[in-house]
């Protein structure tokens, strides 16, 4: 009897039944890279264009109650091996209980959590190499007290650090948990409403299989890897990883901060042994143009038109970062023959990152970046 609604913006497309219940939005966003490495005298990285991102979303709500969402990825290369991101349908009849079931990001580490088009550098810090990325599962989340209080919990497949996966290769289930306070968000104290912190953590009992050993390999921001496991090391029981983080937005101010640490018995022939990595880091951004700054971005008071005299805004970032590999995975074994758990002629002990760059926010949908970074390593 209504006619639906067609609406474009911002926030991409979008149509909609007259009393709301039906809703279908397209939208999507791409990042194209220039990667290139200075005084690389062994040519371990190649200098390269490339389009890291290309995601075309389509999401939306019927009968009210009930989200889904549809998230390919075309880029990086793959673009013979599409990825399927994101994929799930999400009940969210009361803000302080959703269900969610599907393949999304796994509730762990604050920067990976961050949308990919707000974070403060073109590639997340070493900290997210040891927190599960996205996996399949049930979860349970909600917000309380006017989102004071948020929180996350389910069972997924198990993917490992840095991992993403359709399906799991074993039979164990991981445990995923993570809640996050503001305690000030409703409050008149302007200096402290963007205060916030929590943890978030995940336990599980990892196994090989026929097809994978299911361990890591780490890399640096600029997509090297600089450690690995050697062959014939496999996964032999409980890992279980904890990150603590926060952050701080004040203003054109931005300070954001984790720790992880990811413990995971390990084999070797004969041997068993935990290992123990950690990585952290911090970053610290700033609003050139006296926008607030914020976990979700930032937005231009005067988007780039030269019409109208704006430039948009530009945020000025900075990053220290430290990921530091267990000394028992390089010691030899005398009772399994010598063997160890990783080469200490290939593989780094500990990689420490520090980076700068210069955000360009030339709208809400449009942003410029340009970084430098530098890894060295120890081992």
């Amino acid at each position: 009897k209504q006619a639906p609604s067609v609406t474009a913006g911002e926030d991409g497309f979008a149509l909609k039944s007259a009393d709301g219940n039906f809703v279908l939005r397209l939208r999507g966003y791409a990042q194209a890279d220039g990667r290139f490495y200075f005084q690389d005298r062994h040519n371990n990285g190649t200098d390269t264009f490339l389009l890291r991102r290309v995601r075309p979303i389509l999401e939306g709500t019927v009968y009210r109650d009930f989200d889904f969402r549809l998230m390919p990825d075309f880029g990086n290369g793959a673009a013979s091996t599409t990825i399927l991101q994101d994929a799930y349908v999400e009940w969210h009849y009361w803000p302080w209980l959703k269900v969610r079931a599907g393949k999304f990001k796994v509730p762990v580490g604050l920067e990976w959590l961050q949308q990919d088009m707000w974070t403060s550098f073109t590639e997340r810090g070493l900290p997210t190499d040891l927190v599960p990325q996205r996996d399949v599962g049930l979860q349970l989340s909600g917000d309380l007290f006017g989102g004071v209080v948020t929180y996350a919990a389910g069972v997924f497949n198990g993917v490992v650090d840095g991992g993403i996966a359709d399906l799991d290769t074993s039979d164990s289930k991981d445990g995923v948990a993570r809640i996050f306070i503001q305690p000030f968000k409703k409050s008149d104290i302007d200096p402290l409403k963007g205060l916030g912190f929590g943890a978030g953590g995940s336990i599980g009992d990892e196994q090989p299989s026929s097809t994978t050993t299911n361990l890591a390999s780490y890399k640096t921001p600029g997509q090297n890897t600089f450690f690995s496991y050697r062959s014939g090391v496999a996964p032999d029981g409980l890992e279980y990883r904890l990150s603590p983080q926060g952050y701080y937005y004040w203003g054109p101010l931005g300070v954001l901060g984790e720790y992880v640490i990811a413990d995971q018995q390990l084999r070797v022939g004969t041997h068993d042994q935990y290992v123990h990595n950690s990585a952290w880091q911090t970053e610290v951004s700033f609003v050139l143009t006296g926008e607030d700054a914020s976990y979700n971005g930032v937005t231009p008071r005067h988007p780039f038109d030269l019409s109208k005299g704006g430039w948009g805004a530009f945020e000025f970032v900075g990053r220290y970062g430290d990921l530091h590999i267990d000394p028992r995975a390089f010691n030899q074994n005398p009772t399994a023959s010598g063997l160890r758990f990783a080469s200490p002629i290939t593989a780094a002990q500990e990689a420490r990152e520090w980076a700068v760059g210069l955000n360009w926010y030339l709208n809400k949908n449009i942003k410029f970046v340009l970084d430098y970074d530098v890894t060295a390593f120890d081992g």
